[in-house]
């Protein structure tokens, strides 16, 4: 259902897309305003793919307005858990039956391979918008143990009107992981899509209008930064923000909500995440897979991405060897050739800023054992750099990009010591034949995930998030992102004869 169509056929669906460029505000399309629009560039041609609405603060003031009417009146969170699940399940059905079509305005927009999005991203955002559709209906409140004289009902109610603030490297996905339970919890959301990839979360928000979500509870905005995030973040009426991007920009909302109405904040942020590789891992091809697929896998700009090989002394020139090996599947090129696993980055600000790590290489005199050269216009090989120390910035800083460094370790304790020595606390992988040493690590790496001889993100039902500077506030995917699109109320029932001044003594 969702194999990969031929280079031909994405790019005649490409020649015939109907592209959204207005904001999606109270049911329909608006243009900002004040009547401006920036350009949104394909990063793999450098073409003009269409003019977008440039909203400011007084687009997001009508948007909250109308998302807060939508939430008052109760047209979406009054219905009956099971009718918000009817309307979401549709939209996951319109989501399916325009898969192609998204598949490609994903990748001209992001610079991302078609493969990806038509194999992992899109049917992702399907599957995550029916996992939280499915679980409407089967979330219980509580009643708690206070005895025979009352009754202590213990209820969850939709949190309000919610910013929802997206990064560019997986537009569609992180949309889904958004208002997926904020939606099923009957929240009204305010959608900001990076500027550079706002198409998708337009026509979802379009397709979602046609499945049945009423007018003001899914509402688009796009623009930059400043002028649109930085308003919903300090907005007084917008009661929670979900944030995914950038630690340092993540910062800037708990300062927004320090400076407004204490609103909540869910931020899922960078990563600097290792693959540690014990000597007693028992398949080195099966490590050099998952190893490369960890690394390179969407270009490396995704911000559980293996970013640091760890690897025992004793098999890192047999495990490099591998990696090798199976890098040659790793073709660079157009994104909409299904052929190639790596495409463009996605601005030539952010090649820029990816490039800066090679240069670092090169300053260094490290070793670069595979790749390392750019190709015309904002492509980069998947590079593997060796005799990385901790104290290089590829070691310790994000770099979002197809780079790999390797650094060795002679003692479990040493592995342990690399793996936790960053700011960062998102993911991890082991590799390892010892059931007891697999439980060890996973213990003492400070991550939010751990995988076992392989690399991944656990499925929706899993939370995802990190610790330290990896995250704040909550967890994206599984039952536990449910928790942050609401409030826990108690009410308490009197159900006791006794007088009130019984009651008093």
């Amino acid at each position: 259902m969702h194999e990969p169509l031929t280079a031909a056929e994405y790019k005649a669906i490409a020649a015939d897309l109907q592209i959204p460029t207005n904001a999606f505000v109270d049911g329909a399309f608006r243009p900002a305003n004040s009547g401006k629009t920036f350009t949104s560039i394909n990063p793999a041609s450098g073409k003009p793919l269409a003019e977008v609405a440039d909203c400011d603060a007084s687009d997001v003031d009508f948007a909250v307005s109308k998302a807060r009417e939508a939430f008052d009146d109760g047209r979406w969170r009054s219905l009956a858990p099971g009718e918000r699940k009817v309307v979401l399940l549709k939209l996951a059905k319109l989501l399916e039956r325009n898969r192609h079509e998204l598949a490609v305005l994903e990748s001209l927009d992001s610079g991302k391979p078609i493969r990806e999005c038509q194999t992992v991203d899109v049917p992702d955002t399907i599957h995550t918008i029916r996992w939280h559709a499915e679980l409407i209906d089967k979330l219980y409140d509580n009643t708690a143990p206070v005895g025979t004289h009352a009754l202590a009902m213990v209820v969850r109610e939709p949190i309000g009107v919610v910013g929802c603030i997206l990064p560019w490297n997986f537009p569609l996905l992180m949309l889904a992981w958004k208002i997926g339970p904020a939606l099923a919890s009957g929240c009204s959301v305010i959608v900001k899509p990076a500027q550079e990839t706002s198409l998708t979360a337009l026509r979802v928000a379009e397709l979602a209008h046609e499945a049945g979500v009423p007018a003001g509870v899914f509402n688009v905005v796009t623009g930059g930064g400043r002028e649109v995030g930085e308003p919903i973040g300090i907005h007084q009426d917008v009661d929670m923000v979900a944030f995914t991007g950038s630690t340092p920009t993540g910062r800037h909302f708990l300062r927004y909500a320090a400076d407004s109405n204490l609103k909540k904040i869910v931020l899922e942020c960078g990563g600097k995440n290792p693959a540690v590789v014990l000597d007693d891992a028992e398949d080195l091809d099966l490590v050099a897979e998952q190893v490369v697929n960890g690394a390179f896998w969407n270009m490396g700009e995704n911000c559980s991405a293996t970013s640091r090989l760890i690897v025992h002394a004793k098999v890192k020139d047999e495990l490099l060897k591998r990696i090798g090996q199976y890098m040659r599947e790793w073709k660079t090129g157009d994104p909409l050739d299904p052929d190639n696993r790596i495409g463009a980055m996605v601005s030539k600000t952010h090649f820029d800023k990816v490039k800066s790590f090679l240069d670092e290489a090169k300053k260094e005199n490290l070793t670069v054992a595979f790749g390392g050269q750019t190709q015309q216009g904002i492509f980069i090989e998947p590079t593997v750099v060796e005799g990385v120390t901790s104290g290089s910035r590829l070691f310790q800083e994000e770099i979002f990009g197809p780079i790999l460094s390797v650094t060795t370790f002679n003692t479990l304790a040493e592995a342990v010591m690399l793996a936790n020595d960053t700011n960062y606390g998102l993911a991890a992988s082991v590799y390892t034949g010892s059931l007891r040493n697999a439980i060890k690590l996973s213990r003492e790496i400070r991550a939010g995930i751990v995988t076992v001889n392989c690399f991944g993100e656990g499925d929706a039902s899993t939370p995802f998030g990190g610790y330290k500077e990896s995250g704040f506030g909550g967890r994206d995917k599984s039952i536990f992102a449910h928790d942050n699109y609401c409030e826990v109320k108690t009410i308490w029932i009197d159900i006791s004869d006794r007088s009130v001044d019984e009651t008093l003594r």
